[in-house]
């Protein structure tokens, strides 16, 4: 069958009524909407609603403009507030449909918890979301030394010689939602003075085995290990760990070994400590 085509040309609106800003609702409102044509609907929206009076004074003012049915999109996460609008709208041309209501009774039946009734909270679940993705963006931007003027930014600086975790540990650390940099030691080479004016509390020394080090420095130089073979060697790597000790004990930071450890293990490790220091910013993730 052929779909219908509506004659009208004018817009039509769809209400969206919501406890919190009603982002949700919109979403769905506008794919719902697109499948009957583009350009045609506009939406408007009741956010921030806390009692049925708002509700009834919007509804019943929409309703004095039009002779026709009005659809009415809600996301109410109080259950006591959403049933006082389906008894609002029983007999009234109002054509209501809970768009979080039926989704929240689901999961509640599945698992046997108990929802909080909370608006809002997907908000904050934004906001973490973007909280890992600017620790991210920082990450990346922090590896390997770089950007050393802005080390004070961090939550978490790691230091360490090669190839033992920094980066994989610092990507994984961001992904919790913390800001971590890392700072790589090599003999010879000079730290960044910043590192001298950071909380000791804040940064991790890693350390590994010599051999297990030269054997991951071989792997990482595959056939060019004939021509950098001292970055490999048993002996070289001990002068760099040896080294790195030294300014670990300069710094004052706690000193973690990494060999034959997992990230995650690694990484829960570095946040007990961390969050000892800090408790008042501990991540909510």
């Amino acid at each position: 069958m052929l779909p219908i085509e509506d004659p009208r040309n004018e817009r039509q609106t769809i209400y969206i009524i919501s406890d919190s800003v009603g982002d949700s609702a919109a979403i769905m409102a506008a794919a719902a909407a697109s499948q009957f044509g583009a350009g045609r609907w506009v939406i408007q929206r009741l956010p921030n609603v806390a009692h049925i009076d708002q509700i009834a004074e919007f509804i019943s003012a929409r309703l004095a403009d039009t002779d026709e049915e009005i659809v009415v999109l809600y996301t109410i996460a109080d259950p006591h507030l959403a049933e006082q609008l389906n008894e609002y709208v029983a007999d009234k041309s109002v054509a209501a449909v809970d768009l979080i209501g039926p989704a929240i009774d689901a999961i509640a039946e599945a698992t046997g918890l108990r929802p909080k009734g909370k608006p809002g909270l997907i908000r904050k679940t934004d906001r973490d979301y973007f909280k890992r993705i600017e620790a991210m963006e920082y990450a990346v931007n922090h590896d390997d030394g770089r950007n050393a003027e802005e080390l004070d930014q961090a939550d978490i600086v790691l230091v360490g010689v090669s190839r033992t975790s920094k980066t994989p540990l610092s990507v994984y650390l961001a992904s919790r939602g913390y800001k971590v940099a890392n700072v790589p030691l090599a003999q010879g080479v000079a730290v960044p003075r910043q590192l001298f004016d950071i909380d000791s509390r804040r940064i991790f020394g890693l350390t590994s085995k010599a051999g297990l080090l030269a054997e991951i420095r071989a792997r990482r130089l595959g056939d060019a290990v004939a021509v950098a073979g001292s970055y490999a060697a048993v002996s070289n790597v001990q002068e760099d760990l040896d080294e790195a000790r030294l300014l670990m004990r300069k710094l004052g930071c706690i000193v973690l070994k990494t060999d034959n450890r997992a990230i995650e293990e690694t990484a829960q490790e570095i946040l007990r400590y961390y969050e000892l220091s800090y408790p008042s910013l501990n991540s909510t993730l």
